[in-house]
C-alpha cells in the first residue's frame, strides 16, 4: 500500500470545489498513478472520515510558449471524493 501523502498531493481550493462542499464533496490533487481504492484509502486515514464515493478525472497540460519555443505544461489527476453525511473535512 502506497505512503497516503504520496497519493493526496493537495486540497483543491477553487470556485467549483467551494460550491460543491454543501454536497459534501471535496476536490484533491492527486498522483497520476492513483486509482479510485487508494484515494478513498488516503482521504479516510488522513481525515480519519468516511468516503462514500470516488471520482477521478485526468486534466491535460497547456500548450504554453516562451518566447520562440513551445512547451507544455505537465499533465495532472483530480479526484471528487464524496463523504458520508455527518463527515466533514475541515479546511483553513
Amino acid at each position: 500500500m502506497k505512503n497516503p501523502y504520496e497519493v493526496l498531493k493537495s486540497v483543491l481550493q477553487t470556485e467549483k470545489g467551494s460550491m460543491m462542499r454543501p454536497q459534501n464533496k471535496y476536490l484533491f490533487w492527486v498522483a497520476k498513478c492513483a486509482n479510485k481504492i487508494e484515494i478513498k484509502n488516503a482521504v479516510e486515514s488522513v481525515y480519519k472520515v468516511t468516503v462514500e464515493k470516488v471520482n477521478t478525472e485526468m486534466a491535460r497540460g497547456k500548450n504554453k510558449r516562451v518566447r520562440y519555443i513551445m512547451g507544455k505544461t505537465p499533465d495532472w489527476k483530480k479526484a471528487v471524493v464524496e463523504l458520508k453525511s455527518g463527515d466533514k473535512i475541515d479546511i483553513a
